[in-house]
């Protein structure tokens, strides 16, 4: 028998973003989350460094505007630039409310106040933290709430299918009413019904074989929302994480920003600094110029990584503000305090995504996109460090003040039709999966990675398409698997990646493409694409000067 739900609101994944959602809608409605395994699952869990927000008295919001826009190499949006850094500080004081332990120090008058770390990009020390496991701190304080508020169910170890909208179920119109869900305990499909539907699941770095993120980032909301019918732009802007944990055992391990705010030195395997050769910052330069830097030292020298020194401060310091960094290299063999990281850049945040208004909006009506799933036009051609979780914050905020406003004013479908699997089979061929899975991933850690050309796109489109092919027969043809739907997103937001790409004639940001090595001077533009449309749509962007 077909199980069905009902709620006024249903966010689809337990990030940052989806969690603070739900706390601020609580008290005015039903609420469901979604999430993938358990609701820890999601990037924001393993966020080291933290959230960027103008919190000293030296500090100012223009200078926290302009170290974005610098960053984002002229496509940042300058309103969702202001609106986001603007409300940071509110933003903050709330996280401190709900009892988010961020790390503290004494003032010179003997205050206890807010440690600020600096990140690469930064102009003044703007990071709030907890040591070097903020995600973890902010992910335990919001997942506790959350559990103990009456209006909130969470779903763990569901993992949606698709969006259910007016005009696939034959209404007289097209919101967004919904989703299927498969249900991974029971393996069966259910059908969640609510009066506004939000995406809240973060990037799509799994497309790449190398990433400092979990298994839960396969772009699902992305993909989802363009089945859908919404447009998404910039794809083709992937930040690399320039210091990933190099070990066979490691599996993922980011080697936060902080480090290098805090002196560390980037050294190449004879023990020499380099990265003055790239940028007058230094270790201090933005992400997409000290991956690129590292990448381009690594091939250069035929060495599997470089290093990240931070040896040269005392151990007490390294240990007290990077404990969980230290400890977990210990576990490798590594003594932080004594000797360099070795490290690897690997794919880590996803700039572009699902277009959206400043209250996370969608093309869709009653369809939300909010955090790494959506793009708002902040991040531009390369995020700022520490700006994702304060996008996260802000847009959850102003996405709940819209859905309150309208709540009442929607009114909810309760019949749809069910999901159908009386046409499919258990499938005797898993393997198919886990060979196109590891496939998919190579040839774009390959083909479309840090430094790019035409012929790398092509072929990867080429490999992509045949991919879709054998996806959509299985899809077909036999019962749905958590793999299987993972998998079938992350070929379609590859295949979104790489339109984008091809799109770009120019290397700009997070985009660098080797024929055509030079940013273009005139007509500064997002790459837009829309679906049903084969060639893309560019839109201009409000120029930054």
């Amino acid at each position: 028998m077909a199980i069905t739900h009902q709620h006024d609101v249903l966010i689809i994944g337990s990030g940052a973003a989806g969690l603070s959602l739900a706390l601020r809608l609580a008290s005015n409605g039903s609420i469901a989350i979604i999430s993938k395994e358990e609701l820890s699952s999601g990037s924001t869990y393993y966020a080291q460094g933290g959230i960027s927000a103008v919190l000293s008295e030296e500090d100012f919001f223009e200078s926290h505007i302009d170290d974005t826009i610098n960053a984002g190499a002229g496509l940042c949006d300058a309103d969702s630039v202001r609106f986001t850094i603007e409300h940071g500080p509110e933003n903050i004081r709330w996280l401190q409310q709900l009892g988010v332990p961020f790390s503290k120090e004494i003032a010179p008058n003997g205050q206890r106040i807010l440690h600020l770390t600096r990140e690469g990009g930064h102009s003044f020390r703007r990071v709030v933290h907890a040591e070097d496991a903020t995600g973890k701190a902010l992910s335990n304080t919001l997942i506790n709430h959350v559990r103990h508020h009456t209006s909130i169910d969470t779903y763990e170890n569901y993992i949606a299918v698709d969006l259910i909208t007016g005009s696939k179920q034959g209404l007289d119109h097209n919101r967004c009413i919904g989703a299927y869900i498969l249900n991974k305990h029971t393996g069966h499909v259910e059908t969640f019904l609510a009066k506004n539907v939000v995406l809240a699941t973060g990037g799509a770095s799994k497309v790449y074989l190398y990433t400092s993120n979990p298994d839960t980032s396969t772009g699902d909301g992305i993909a989802m929302a363009w089945r859908a019918g919404c447009r998404v732009g910039n794809m083709e802007f992937n930040q690399f994480h320039p210091t990933c944990l190099y070990h066979p055992e490691a599996k993922s391990f980011l080697i936060s920003e902080a480090v290098r705010g805090e002196g560390g030195k980037l050294l190449l395997p004879n023990g020499k600094q380099f990265m003055q050769r790239f940028d007058e910052r230094g270790e201090l330069a933005p992400r997409d110029i000290v991956a690129r830097a590292i990448d381009h030292e690594m091939k250069r020298l035929g060495a599997d990584c470089l290093y990240l020194d931070i040896s040269h401060r005392s151990a007490a310091f390294i240990k007290s503000h990077f404990p969980t960094i230290h400890t977990r290299c210990l576990k490798y063999g590594i003594d932080i305090t004594k000797e360099p990281i070795p490290v690897v850049p690997a794919a880590h945040y996803t700039c572009g995504g699902v277009l959206t208004d400043m209250q996370g909006q969608t093309d869709i009506e009653c369809l939300f996109a909010i955090g790494e799933t959506a793009f708002t036009q902040l991040h531009g051609a390369n995020r700022l460090a520490s700006n994702s979780l304060l996008e996260c914050l802000v847009f959850a905020e102003a996405t709940s003040k819209d859905i309150l406003a309208n709540l009442s004013g929607v009114k909810p479908e309760t019949k749809v039709v069910p999901w159908d699997e009386s046409r499919v089979t258990d499938s005797d061929e898993e393997v198919v999966v886990t060979h196109n899975w590891d496939e998919l991933r190579r040839f774009m850690w390959d083909y479309v990675g840090i430094v790019r050309t035409n012929k790398r796109l092509e072929r990867a489109m080429r490999r992509i398409h045949l991919l879709q092919h054998e996806i959509n027969e299985y899809y077909s043809n036999f019962r749905i698997s958590s793999d299987l739907i993972e998998l079938r997103n992350l070929c379609k937001v590859s295949e979104l990646i790489v339109r984008c790409a091809m799109e770009r004639k120019e290397s700009r940001g997070l985009h660098f493409s080797l024929d055509y090595p030079e940013a273009l001077d005139t007509e500064i533009k997002d790459t837009v694409l829309e679906p049903g449309k084969v060639s893309t749509q560019v839109t201009p962007i409000q120029a930054i000067q």
